[in-house]
């Protein structure tokens, strides 16, 4: 194999597991890290530099972060019972969020205008996002929006019981106020409009504001007290919507039904059910989602195909469901098949559909030169967020369907990139570089400037209001947060895995301390060979392909040392066991190149 290359940005970013998953690249350990020494403020303003959104995203985000948190895979299940759980990452941000002192100081401040003038479609994360990004390179936006107060669907579709609106009011205050944004109260009915006002740029992150209806029989006789559901959520925001009746259905396995059902447990709905065709595991809702669902009281039924709805005397009366399993023919396509029980009928006052969101472009001409594909979605381009028309970009929901919170971030900061290069006549498709910083963490010989203990704690419980008063009040939060206590607790769990092992051949003199003193048999000193062949050399077998391995050559007899990042503590045992110095503990603290400069 070859040797590592240690200065691409590509091969440590991807060691830190989760912040190679968040698509903001968030430097998670570090925040962690400046939680644990009290410091919220400095941890609120790394993670807003990267994901925008701290205080809405620390109780909202999907969490792709968590799912590959290493601290999962390396736990000794006989110490914790069984469990291996990740850092709670995402409600260790809120802790960040909920105790910062003013940071408003911190902000950035935008410089005069440069005369170019950008345009976004909806006044969503994606859109503050290019909004917050454009404004401090010096270019003047505007976020059109029939709401004027900015958050798009986080503030009309995720309920007040989960994200209270004070926190939106802040977090999208912070970037208003940065200066050179303003948030104009309309509605876009036309782009080919749109771009005769002359807007230098346009960017579209108008969120997927559609809900998908269900048609089956009794739909349109039972429409009274049927309701597609991210349009009753947007009614009950509004304040439209105050009480349902005492049974309800919702139908459908993603989130916007898990904030459905509990929405209608505390507006009066008293026999609350999800119905979904999946399996349980199969649902798309967070796992959490689902078991915040259960936990009050929310039956979850599977394997129910709606058929029909029942009305009587043309009222809603009930739904009546087939009994179905799932099948995979020889092509490998699943279907799913009626198991021949009998039909199941629910009886309902009122259901609620909850079975996808789509697009809804009817306001985009189809003969303004932007292409769309089969699914009826524009053609835009995943890493510049460029559709067919040159000044014409898209993100969030609206680029590639509905995605996560996190993700409407991501795209919104690759657009401002693109926007700012296109309109400086710049080849859009080179990206910059990261920033990257390299320091050694040694304090001493053998002693470093971070707590390199490995924690045995378990993943601490995030205390939730009572029951009873959360669900007599629907704009009552129930997730209450880590307090100073449990979120140093937490913290600890943390492996700091942007600590890195960084090898230096020429001091080595292949004594193999370290790897007889390494707890996970991750170092190896063998002889090169191919991929395949070394991995199954390795002192313990490296088994993910998906990491790379660490290999470095330059030693006197020949022999390469190589690592298996996968499963490392970097616990820093091999640094302070070599007698040479050949190992040394750097923190890699890597910032994602975005178009301004806050």
């Amino acid at each position: 194999m070859r040797t590592t290359d240690i200065s691409d940005p590509d091969h440590f970013l991807k060691v830190v597991d989760c912040q190679w998953a968040c698509p903001a690249f968030t430097p998670v350990p570090e925040y962690i890290r400046l939680i644990a020494h009290g410091r919220h403020a400095d941890a609120y303003m790394i993670n807003w530099r990267s994901n925008v959104f701290p205080g809405i995203l620390g109780r909202t985000c999907d969490r792709p972060c968590e799912p590959a948190c290493r601290r999962a895979r390396v736990e000794d299940e006989n110490l914790t019972g069984g469990r291996t759980e990740p850092v709670a990452i995402c409600r260790l941000k809120r802790v960040a969020a909920d105790n910062k002192d003013d940071v408003g100081d911190r902000l950035p401040r935008a410089p005069a205008a440069n005369g170019r003038r950008v345009a976004c479609v909806g006044a969503g994360p994606a859109s503050l996002t290019v909004a917050r990004d454009l404004a401090v390179a010096g270019y003047a936006v505007t976020l059109l929006d029939p709401d004027p107060r900015g958050g798009g669907l986080i503030r009309t579709q995720i309920p007040r019981f989960r994200l209270p609106e004070e926190v939106i009011d802040e977090e999208v205050a912070y970037i208003t106020g940065i200066g050179n944004i303003t948030i104009e109260n309309r509605r876009v009915a036309s782009l080919a409009g749109l771009i005769a006002e002359g807007w230098d740029a346009i960017f579209v992150g108008s969120g997927a504001p559609k809900g998908r209806d269900l048609d089956i029989p009794g739909r349109k006789a039972g429409g009274a007290n049927i309701h597609v559901g991210i349009d009753w959520l947007a009614s009950v925001s509004f304040g439209h919507v105050g009480r349902i009746g005492r049974r309800v259905i919702v139908l459908g396995g993603g989130n916007t039904a898990m904030d459905c059902c509990r929405t209608a447990r505390r507006l009066g709905g008293t026999d609350v059910r999800v119905v979904v065709r999946s399996g349980f595991e199969e649902m798309k809702a967070s796992p959490w989602e689902k078991e915040d669902a259960i936990a009050e009281g929310i039956p979850i039924l599977n394997w129910h195909e709606p058929k029909s709805f029942v009305v009587e005397d043309g009222r809603l009366t009930g739904m009546t469901f087939r009994i179905v399993r799932a099948e995979t023919d020889a092509a490998g396509r699943r279907r799913l098949v009626a198991t021949g029980e009998p039909d199941a009928f629910i009886a309902c006052d009122d259901v609620l559909v909850a079975v996808g969101q789509e697009n809804a472009f009817g306001w985009i001409e189809r003969n303004i030169g932007l292409l769309f594909d089969p699914r009826d979605m524009p053609r835009v381009d995943p890493a510049t967020m460029q559709s067919s028309l040159a000044s014409v970009f898209f993100g969030g929901d609206a680029a590639f369907g509905p995605k996560n919170i996190i993700w409407a971030v991501a795209h919104g900061h690759a657009a401002a990139i693109s926007i700012d290069r296109y309109l400086s006549g710049e080849d859009i498709t080179v990206r910059p570089a990261p920033g990257v910083t390299v320091v050694s963490q040694k304090m001493g010989i053998h002693e470093w400037s971070y707590d390199n203990d490995v924690s045995l704690e378990t993943r601490q419980r995030v205390p939730h209001l009572m029951l009873e008063r959360a669900l007599a009040d629907v704009g009552a939060e129930v997730e209450l947060g880590f307090d100073a206590r449990l979120a140093w607790r937490e913290a600890q769990r943390c492996l700091n895995c942007d600590i890195q092992t960084v090898f230096t051949p020429p001091l080595c003199i292949e004594c193999d301390a370290c790897v007889d003193i390494c707890p996970m048999d991750c170092i190896t000193f063998t002889a090169n060979g191919e991929e395949a062949d070394l991995r199954r050399r390795l002192k313990a077998p490296a088994l993910n392909l998906e990491q790379a391995l660490y290999v470095a050559d330059g030693l006197d007899t020949g022999r390469v040392m190589v690592k298996d990042e996968d499963v490392c503590l970097h616990c820093g045992l091999c640094a302070e066991r070599c007698p040479t110095g050949a190992w040394d503990m750097r923190k890699y603290f890597i910032e994602v190149a975005q178009a301004g400069k806050p």
